[in-house]
């Protein structure tokens, strides 16, 4: 048993090394929000609040700008300026984490995440934008609680506009 513990130790290594993803890996990784951290888009303490945060890696800027919600990451991501500058995009994996107090080791790639918009969980200042890692996860949500399941591109300053609640 221990021996196939320790092979499935080195599988993910062996796929760590390829070079292309060696600098994405590097550059590209979200850091922990601090509890001190202010929401980029409206300056409210982020860990204060329930619901799933977001961060983006940007271009030209040292510091990853955090949010407070995947809202108000939309909200800053759509603007035409900043949509140009986005490298990455992290959100939380809900499926995985406490919706009350998400805990940043379960952020994953916002891209390819799939969204629940419209639910009746709240998070900052209303609506979530729920995020999860699969399909899956996303239906079992939205029939719990309501809301359109969708993809990354789906969300648009339109559709986050519809009931824009500001703080």
């Amino acid at each position: 048993m221990k021996k196939i513990l320790s092979l499935l130790l080195l599988v993910p290594l062996l796929f760590a090394c390829t070079p292309d993803k060696v600098g994405a890996e590097a550059s590209g990784h979200s850091h922990a929000i601090h509890e001190h951290d202010r929401c980029h888009m409206c300056g409210m303490m982020i860990t204060k609040y329930p619901g799933p945060k977001g961060q983006l890696s940007l271009k030209n800027v040292e510091v990853n700008p955090s949010f407070c919600s995947t809202r108000d990451m939309f909200s800053f991501l759509l603007q035409p300026e900043n949509t140009r500058q986005v490298n990455q995009v992290w959100v939380h994996d809900m499926a995985k984490t406490d919706w009350d107090n998400p805990k940043d080791e379960f952020f994953i790639d916002g891209k390819t995440a799939t969204y629940v918009y419209g639910t009746s969980r709240q998070a900052v200042m209303g609506p979530a934008v729920a995020s999860f890692s699969t399909e899956q996860a996303a239906q079992d949500f939205a029939r719990e609680f309501g809301g359109a399941v969708l993809k990354f591109d789906d969300i648009t300053i339109e559709l986050l506009g519809e009931n824009m609640s500001h703080h």
